[in-house]
């Protein structure tokens, strides 16, 4: 979901076993019963982190055979990419400014 608030979508980034599902998903697409096996956390404990993943778009799901298999969206991961570097670029010019009056005394 591409309307997820910002405050959701960090929550589920901060959460630890939700940032180590999604960069095991970031190698290859899985199912949770594959990232049960290679994470230390149980099946039960992963497919809610992944609809978790899922609620705010960061993560996509398909049925093959029985299973689902969930991969990142990058397209979602994209955007908060540029919203965080938007937000960088921002607090960077207003060091620079505080660097020249500090340095200088003008703005």
């Amino acid at each position: 979901m591409d309307d997820a608030a910002p405050v959701d979508l960090f929550a589920a980034l901060a959460d630890d076993s939700r940032w180590q599902i999604l960069v095991t998903l970031s190698r290859s697409p899985a199912s949770a019963s594959a990232l049960a096996a290679e994470l230390p956390i149980t099946r039960q404990a992963i497919a809610k982190h992944l609809r978790v993943l899922e609620d705010v778009g960061l993560v996509s799901s398909a049925k093959a055979g029985r299973e689902l298999r969930y991969e990142p969206v990058g397209a979602r991961l994209s955007q908060v990419a540029r919203q965080l570097d938007a937000i960088a670029r921002g607090w960077d010019r207003r060091l620079d400014r505080i660097r020249s009056i500090a340095e200088d005394g003008r703005p």
